[in-house]
């Protein structure tokens, strides 16, 4: 008779949270905007000038990135202007498998 093997799988503490983290920054939109802000502070107008995706895909986007805790937002009248959270990049590095920042040359 075949014996039955169970393996249940774990998952550490703080991963979920990790993944999530990742995916968000997974999409090459999403990518695209936290390049554009990893120079500085924009508002929407000048987000969708640099990438020209339709404005409800963007704003889709930025909700995502804001859900995740990676960009934040000022308003200015009626400007709402985007930036890296302050420990958007470090956050980045920590939920990377290894949990270490990635070597440089």
């Amino acid at each position: 008779m075949a014996e039955s093997i169970l393996i249940e799988m774990t998952t550490p503490s703080g991963t979920a949270g990790e993944v999530a983290l990742l995916q968000a920054v997974a999409d090459p939109i999403r990518w695209a905007v936290l390049d554009i802000l990893a120079i500085g502070e924009h508002c929407v107008c000048d987000l969708q000038k640099r990438v020209p995706i339709p404005a409800n895909l963007l704003s889709y986007h930025l909700k995502v990135l804001r859900d995740a805790g990676l960009v934040v937002t000022s308003r200015r009248g009626r400007w709402v202007d985007y930036r890296l959270a302050d420990d958007a990049v470090e956050r980045m590095t920590a939920a990377l498998p290894s949990g270490h920042a990635a070597v440089r040359p």
